[in-house]
């Protein structure tokens, strides 16, 4: 069974997002790293690029795929983790801490009501 925690907030499409401030975390769920298996590499946007939500702001390589992330927020991005660069399988290990990808700044802080809580996020995957 998949770990999602209470205090974030998800995407149907397995992005989760924790808010300090106007500053927002963003990384792969528990369940999503799971589905993909060993992470190889992961394509990230630099410090400075836009992103919109839901549309891609990197990829992820696994054995298995590559997959598109989308964006759970729109604004700019204010830091990459780039430990992941060298060791991608943090992800695998501890995807909702040391496994982050991007902080963003939120340019609609509006847009984390549309996104899912942990109960919401647990029905998509199945486990409610």
């Amino acid at each position: 069974m998949a770990n999602i925690p209470a205090d974030l907030k998800y995407t149907k499409e397995h992005e989760w997002v924790k808010l300090d401030g106007n500053l927002a975390a963003v990384g792969i769920t528990d369940y999503a790293q799971g589905e993909l298996g060993d992470i190889v590499f992961v394509e990230l946007p630099a410090v400075g690029d836009e992103i919109a939500q839901m549309k891609p702001f990197g990829t992820i390589e696994a054995v298995k795929a590559v997959s598109d992330m989308f964006a759970p927020v729109t604004g700019k991005v204010a830091e990459v983790n780039s430990a992941l660069d060298d060791d991608p399988m943090i992800i695998n290990r501890d995807p909702y801490g040391d496994g982050w990808m991007i902080k963003v700044e939120l340019a609609d802080e509006s847009e984390i009501e549309q996104l899912l809580d942990a109960a919401g996020y647990n029905e998509v995957i199945g486990q409610a």
